[in-house]
């Protein structure tokens, strides 16, 4: 999809909206739909949106293990490993 047609105003989405749904499956491209000239909303492919919400995730993450870093909350690696090893016994090693 180009630039140009990745912008639609909310009437001409509403009268061919099975249309663009199927351009935006298809490229994987975001379309833009302006409500009074202005930008309203975007419709994202399934795909996209999951890849959107991974990534939105993985940096939360790593926002949490900075925070976690710069309080001191901090694990050497032998002190997880035992942690692990406590919490994942196998039932035939009790």
């Amino acid at each position: 999809m180009r630039v140009s047609e990745s912008i639609v105003p909310v009437s001409d989405f509403k009268a061919q909206a099975s249309e663009w749904l199927r351009r935006v499956g298809e490229s994987g491209q975001p379309l833009v739909i302006t409500q009074h000239g202005k930008p309203a909303g975007v419709l994202l492919s399934p795909q996209a949106f999951d890849e959107l919400m991974a990534q939105a995730h993985f940096v939360a993450s790593v926002e949490e293990g900075l925070a976690d870093a710069e309080a001191g909350r901090l694990h050497s690696h032998s002190e997880v490993v035992a942690e692990m090893k406590r919490r994942f016994r196998g039932p035939s090693s009790k």
